[in-house]
């Protein structure tokens, strides 16, 4: 009886030891050195699907082929930037809570236009401009990456680097050891006193290669024979605008765009662009103590895909496929040296997109007879504003707008005693009139917190007290706004990719259905650390083995 007895407690107590084994999260126990995230700009996912044949084995199919692919991820809200989209996928929240509605917007009590990340408590460090005025003070929710950093009490290392301070900012956090972007009057990578007290040698020396004044006198030439681009239209495709409305044809002589700009943001619509993204990030990875411990570290990489020509040439020209297969190759390489340094099992990449691409009016109408068009922001606004000069008496009711929003003037109306709800109400059926606008509401509907599902959902989860305006609205499918004078880098398509490949990711297809802001929870689950608090996403279950 004894030993039978015995028995039965060595049995239970063996059990129990390899059920507590086996029940340590994996997260725990495997949780990756380095986390590399490769973030492009105005990125349609179908672009793998049309250059996969140009493509080379080691940057987008390398991905593709061995990670785990949402097919089905969509950034819903109301005016797509890569300001408000790098917000969104880093939070796991949606406009609504992370505050930035758009890369600018009307602030009353300033009673100015402010920019997203414009902050001139802080300075420039590394050039002797004013566009390192920044910090990440207008985001008002954690990132993952400040997560990472409370979590590991500070010893995980967080880095960005972009073309644009909007998605380097918003990917490094609150909190991060360095966010660096270029600035297009110098030419060189730069950063924030917000983030370096002291700029690093390393830095400065890789500056001193003047790379973005030396790529400004390069000649933009194809990657590959113009004939081969097989999966875009012809290069002088006539319904191209080009640069200034003139040049749409290679070689591009980017010098003499440089000079038309009058500094050096043409630079931002090459593939040089990338190339200088991609050196700094390989030069961050020698330079700072990345992946020497076992508290996992952060580097986001953002690329960008024409940067403020995208709308100039479209996903259909040879420019827009030239810059995807120069890019292959960079990611590629940025792939191949992590994984070195590394070790391919310690480090984890994920493949995303802060905004995607739409197809210019010009070439929906012209070559499919699609029912689309431009809409006039400043037109409309014209015309409302007779509208309510004819019915409340002539003042300046409108006191800012920019593409789907409008600010009115709240002191002039409290002053003439005009009740605001109902003079939102009169402005916004007065813009539901016009052809290309889908759907107009009032703010103070927005304030009662019902979101419904579709449509309307993309206004109500972006719509943020004391930041929107007065009532948003939203184009039809394919329409696009237009300025007499100003361009616009519009997309209406949210659509984006979302790859994960590395050290415990196993190859598959996830075809459901899920949102941006699931990225961010999704991500914490697979390094280890809390979800964002307040996050409104969920774990994509079929990421999880």
């Amino acid at each position: 009886m004894m030993t039978k007895n015995l028995i039965l407690v060595l049995f239970i107590l063996l059990f129990i030891s390899e059920n507590v084994q086996a029940q340590q999260p994996a997260a725990v126990r495997e949780k990756p050195k380095v986390v590399i995230g490769l973030m492009i700009e105005n990125m349609r996912p179908d672009y793998i699907q049309r250059y996969w044949d140009k493509l080379g084995p080691n940057g987008f199919k390398k991905l593709y082929n061995n990670g785990a692919v949402c097919t089905n991820i969509n950034l819903t809200q109301h005016i797509q930037s890569y300001a408000g989209g790098t917000a969104t996928l880093f939070t796991g929240v949606h406009p609504s809570m992370h505050g930035i509605v758009d890369k600018k917007w009307y602030d009353r009590l300033k009673q100015k236009e402010i920019e997203c990340t414009r902050d001139d408590y802080y300075f420039t460090v590394g050039a002797d401009t004013d566009q390192g005025n920044a910090s990440p003070k207008k985001l008002l929710s954690n990132t993952i990456t400040d997560n990472l950093k409370i979590f590991s009490r500070g010893e995980a290392l967080v880095f960005s680097a972009a073309m644009n301070r909007e998605s380097a900012i918003f990917s490094a956090g609150h909190v991060a050891d360095g966010a660096y972007w270029y600035d297009t009057e110098s030419g060189k990578i730069i950063s924030s006193s917000f983030y370096l007290s002291t700029f690093p040698e390393w830095v400065r020396e890789f500056n001193t290669q003047n790379y973005g004044e030396m790529y400004s006198y390069r000649n933009w030439v194809t990657f590959m024979p113009p004939k081969e681009y097989t999966e875009s239209e012809e290069d002088n495709y006539i319904l191209e605008k080009g640069y200034f409305d003139r040049w749409n044809t290679f070689p591009h002589t980017v010098g003499r765009y440089s000079r038309k700009a009058e500094n050096l943001s043409p630079v931002k619509t090459t593939p040089y662009a990338n190339q200088i993204i991609k050196d700094f990030a390989i030069r961050l990875m020698e330079n700072e103590p990345i992946g020497q411990d076992e508290v996992t570290d952060f580097f986001t990489i953002t690329f960008s895909s024409m940067d403020y020509e995208n709308g100039n040439f479209g996903p259909a020209s040879v420019e827009m496929q030239d810059t995807y297969l120069y890019m292959d190759q960079y990611i590629g390489e940025v792939i191949n040296h992590a994984e070195n340094k590394y070790g391919k099992d310690n480090v984890l990449f994920f493949l995303t997109a802060n905004t995607s691409a739409s197809y210019p009016v010009e070439y929906l109408q012209e070559e499919f007879n699609m029912p689309v068009d431009h809409f006039s922001p400043e037109s409309a606004i014209a015309l409302l504003t007779s509208y309510l000069n004819i019915t409340y008496g002539q003042e300046n009711w409108i006191e800012y707008y920019s593409d789907l929003q409008v600010y009115l003037n709240h002191e002039l109306i409290k002053k003439n005693k005009i009740n605001l709800d109902e003079m939102r109400d009169e402005a916004s059926n007065f813009i539901n009139q016009f052809e290309g606008v889908q759907v107009s509401l009032p703010a103070y509907q927005l304030e009662q917190g019902n979101s419904p599902n579709g449509l309307l959902s993309l206004i109500y989860k972006s719509y943020a007290k004391n930041r929107s305006g007065d009532f948003l609205f939203l184009l039809k499918e394919g329409w696009q706004p237009s300025y007499k004078f100003k361009k616009v880098n519009y997309t209406d398509q949210s659509h984006i990719p979302l790859v994960f490949y590395g050290g415990g990711i196993s190859p598959k297809i996830i075809s459901k259905k899920q949102n941006a802001v699931d990225f961010a929870p999704t991500l914490c689950h697979l390094i280890g650390i809390p979800m964002p608090d307040k996050t409104q996403g969920e774990v994509i279950s079929d990421m999880i083995d």
